[in-house]
């Protein structure tokens, strides 16, 4: 029985030793890349504050935005959107036209001062630091595979995982022994041992939701979620403004207040999925919604939207993200990024020490042997 838990130990032992050696680069920059994106909008506020406050309130009406924006757009680039938010400036979005080669839709968004309509700001959804990020998290770069090469990684850093915390787990005595500082000699041997203890829960909850986020095919039948609809997902993202409209952004905003009073939040163009105008207003309590038509200029309320259908796969994305989980679950997660680093720098001075000793073990035999 002892042999054969040594035996195991010794497996465990491999296995979690090469997948932090082998994956160590990779890992590094999906979990810090990670880890930055939990404070994303943060970051966006930083790296570009005159995208998120103006200090003035919207003068102008829709129109007038919607042909400053006209300007500074590019050749076959349409508006699909405005939005007013309070202290922000009006953001315009317009669609690029699709790229012969497909792929994901580029959108072009331009920040126009409430005051004026003075462009502040303009950059397409392709571009920008958040963008890389995002890119490097998702995909590392690597065309085709790349989000099922971060998925593999998951699977593995979520063994990676289970194996240390077995290697953590003592030999002998009491499991609370394992909290002691000193399982080992040198700094790094106790550093790796209690920071992966203290982060192993946090480091598996990363990894198995990041490997379900990769793969929603293959997760998503084990616990009854529907498989995703990717075609649909592309056609909703791929709509196109139509290039005439006969109403216009302000005539839409005036048949919307007509229903019920507000001010206008978002105005959508009609697009080559629906020949109608979507008007925002913000109420007195909370906002509503109304769609006009452009042939007609006739608004109805827009019907009220299904609730989305809980699922696993959403469960685990928020998770993942920490989007409305809270401060305390934000910074779980954001020090669950930062650990791979401290445990992949300490297991790799752990395993050049111990190639080291055996170095100087054998010299010592050798030298032994010539005597």
């Amino acid at each position: 029985m002892a042999a054969n838990r040594f035996a195991l130990r010794k497996l465990w032992f491999q296995i979690h030793k090469w997948i932090g050696i082998a994956l160590f680069m990779p890992v590094i920059i999906v979990s810090i890349s990670g880890s930055a994106l939990v404070w994303d909008e943060w970051l966006s506020g930083t790296l570009y504050p005159s995208r998120h406050h103006a200090e003035s309130e919207v003068a102008l009406p829709p129109s007038a935005y919607a042909a400053a924006g006209r300007e500074a757009l590019g050749a076959g680039e349409r508006i699909l959107s405005l939005e007013f938010g309070e202290g922000e400036p009006v953001l315009l979005t317009a669609a690029q036209p699709p790229r012969p080669e497909g792929g994901r839709p580029v959108r072009t968004r331009i920040w126009l001062d409430p005051a004026d309509a003075r462009v502040i700001d303009m950059a397409a959804s392709n571009e920008g630091a958040l963008r890389f990020l995002h890119i490097l998290h998702g995909t590392l770069f690597v065309p085709e595979v790349g989000r099922k090469l971060v998925g593999w990684l998951g699977v593995a850093m979520l063994l990676s995982s289970l194996t240390g915390l077995w290697l953590w787990w003592p030999t002998k005595r009491r499991w609370f022994r394992g909290l002691r500082w000193k399982r080992g000699n040198g700094l790094s041997t106790n550093l790796h041992h209690q920071t992966g203890f203290w982060a192993c829960i946090p480091l598996a909850m990363l990894s198995l939701t990041g490997a379900w986020i990769s793969f929603p095919a293959f997760f998503g039948p084990l616990v009854g979620d529907a498989p995703p609809d990717r075609a649909a997902r592309i056609a909703r993202m791929s709509v196109q403004p139509m290039a005439e409209t006969r109403l216009g952004p302000d005539g839409a905003l005036a048949s919307a207040q007509a229903m019920a009073p507000g001010h206008g939040v978002e105005i959508a163009w009609p697009t080559d999925r629906s020949a109608e105008w979507k008007v925002v207003l913000a109420e007195d309590e909370g906002s509503s919604e109304y769609l006009v038509g452009d042939a007609t200029g006739e608004a109805v309320a827009a019907p009220p939207e299904e609730p989305r259908r809980a699922s696993v796969a959403r469960t685990m994305r928020v998770f993942h993200d920490g989007n409305g989980m809270g401060l305390v679950w934000q910074i779980i997660i954001f020090v669950g990024g930062l650990v791979p680093a401290i445990l992949g720098i300490t297991g790799i001075v752990m395993w050049l020490r111990s190639r080291g000793w055996r170095r100087a073990v054998a010299d010592r035999t050798r030298e032994a042997a010539k005597a």
